[in-house]
């Protein structure tokens, strides 16, 4: 028997999920927002609906971190913490800001697709390490950064390499040595000082195979005296590669550990870390590219055949699994969503779009909301402080209270969903009279004249079918009007998925520094619902 559930999204019409009893949770859904622990001592996937992209993950003790891709998005490089491998919460970011180039700031252009690529993290002598790439786009120079903590909390301190090495794995060997496998399609070795700060012998090419493509994402271990290298090829279309060697410098012979895409058909596993729990097993962080939602994470058992990993089981990935044996139960939690932006700090959950200008936003100025000054820019995607966090899958909704008395001339306010293209519903003051606008793309795709309202409600709607997004505002917080049309969400920006954002900026510069609150942001997830 099957339960029906219908979700309402607005300007889409009403989409229909399925799901069985016996897939229905025991314990109660954490703020409606997806989670892989079912309840019961097993776990389903993917660990996280939404863009958590380049997975890598260590154990420390008892402490399990994660790290991912984040690209222009400040702070950058996010670092989750988990007890149990499936219940995740963030505890902080590598990197407050990116230094190097002023368009990181959007001043003389812009650093779409920069920033943080494919970290690793590791620990080591009672320090944290986060390794990153940042590939030579828009005219920048290609760079490797390493980020190093006492606490994985922070403060981090970032030292940016003049080399680069292309989506790094950074290893300590048991001889004291440092390493980084790097590269793509050919694999390089590089070693570093002790520190781990600086280069100590130059790339040396340790593989190249043309029959995997564009080979990609390495991480490296030992296990009984051999040297491990865990890559990708292929992309969406990728498989699993283990590179296996007696030298770290090779030669090494390799074979193909998974290629599955049975969980979400078209879109193979490929990318990740491994690691051994006290308990003797492995286990391995793997994505899934699923479109403008993101690349999710997957978690799957490791079983050693003839001295490799091989990943899922009987060569497939597991949709549900029993939980890995870390010798207690834990509470389900899951990263941070809504917020009533009531704490001094800014929560977690949320990451700017580039580096701010931390003077023109406030948790203070008006107690409980978030207030967002404009800044002059052309378009939103010129404009610093939009404020954003990731929509997720397999449907969700985003919900703003914001009041806009405080705009002047020239101000766009309002909220929406952000990647290329894009789509907002905003107000625009022209002189002392407002304008309701929904943009899509940076096209006025509807509006209405002499708006007199200064509180709004706007909501926005994604999900994962077709992954189309909607839009609608309400003048009392209980009826929405759909307003505008649909968003055909992609990936224009590179990689990074959508997202939820607030905005706030000036077409005109009188306009400067007029101000949005927003009272608060409620996200709304479907949990458990699969097709």
């Amino acid at each position: 028997m099957h339960s029906k559930i219908k979700l309402v999204i607005a300007g889409i019409g009403l989409l229909s999920f399925q799901f069985s009893k016996a897939q229905q949770v025991i314990q109660k859904p954490v703020a409606n927002v997806w989670t892989a622990d079912n309840g019961d001592g097993t776990f389903k996937n993917p660990l996280f609906w939404g863009d958590w992209a380049d997975p890598d993950f260590i154990r420390v003790g008892d402490d399990f971190y994660f790290v991912s891709t984040s690209m222009q998005y400040v702070p950058g490089c996010p670092v989750l913490h988990s007890k149990d491998l499936v219940n995740w919460e963030m505890v902080g970011y590598a990197v407050d800001k990116y230094d190097e180039d002023p368009r990181y700031n959007l001043q003389g252009g812009s650093m779409y697709s920069n920033g943080s690529w494919a970290a690793t993290i590791r620990h080591h002598n009672g320090l944290f390490y986060v390794g990153f790439c940042t590939p030579s786009r828009n005219g920048a120079k290609g760079s490797y950064s390493m980020c190093v903590a006492k606490d994985i909390k922070g403060p981090w301190k970032r030292t940016i390499f003049p080399e680069f090495m292309y989506d790094p794995g950074l290893f300590f060997d048991d001889d004291g040595k440092v390493y980084v496998a790097h590269g793509q399609e050919k694999l390089f070795i590089t070693e570093l000082n002790a520190d781990a700060l600086s280069v100590k012998t130059p790339q040396k090419e340790i593989y190249n195979n043309r029959n995997y493509p564009y080979l990609e994402g390495s991480h490296m271990y030992k296990v009984k005296g051999k040297y491990y290298i865990l890559s990708t090829t292929g992309g969406t279309n990728g498989r699993q590669i283990c590179l296996r060697s007696d030298s770290i410098y090779g030669p090494y012979e390799s074979k193909v550990v998974l290629r599955d895409d049975n969980l979400y058909p078209g879109n193979f596993l490929h990318q990740g870390g491994m690691m051994q729990l006290k308990d003797g097993s492995w286990w391995f962080m793997i994505m899934q590219d699923r479109g403008a939602i993101g690349r999710v994470p997957n978690l799957e058992p490791v079983t050693w055949v003839d001295g490799w990993p091989m990943l899922g089981v009987n060569g497939k990935g597991v949709a549900t699994y029993k939980k890995p044996n870390v010798g207690k139960s834990y509470p389900i939690k899951v990263p941070a969503t809504s917020d009533e932006f009531s704490q001094q700090s800014l929560g977690l959950q949320w990451q700017w779009n580039h580096n701010p200008d931390h003077s023109k936003w406030s948790l203070k100025e008006r107690k409980g909301h978030m207030r967002l000054h404009a800044s002059f820019a052309n378009d939103i995607t010129m404009a610093r402080n939009t404020l954003t966090q990731r929509v997720q899958g397999p449907a969700s909704e985003g919900i703003v209270e914001m009041d806009a008395s405080g705009l002047k001339d020239g101000n766009i306010a309002g909220f929406g969903i952000y990647q290329k293209p894009h789509a907002y519903i905003a107000i625009r003051k022209e002189g002392n009279t407002k304008t309701l606008i929904m943009v899509n793309n940076n096209k006025v795709i509807d509006s209405i004249k002499n708006f007199s309202a200064n509180k709004i409600w706007i909501k926005a709607n994604a999900t994962h079918i077709g992954y189309k997004a909607a839009l609608a505002y309400s003048l009392d917080g209980k009826k929405f009007i759909s307003f505008g049309n649909e968003l055909n969400m992609a990936l224009g920006y590179s990689w990074t998925a959508n997202r939820f954002a607030l905005l706030n900026f000036s077409t005109k510069k009188e306009g400067d520094n007029g101000y949005a609150d927003f009272n608060w942001f409620h996200f709304k997830g479907e949990n458990n619902l699969l097709e």
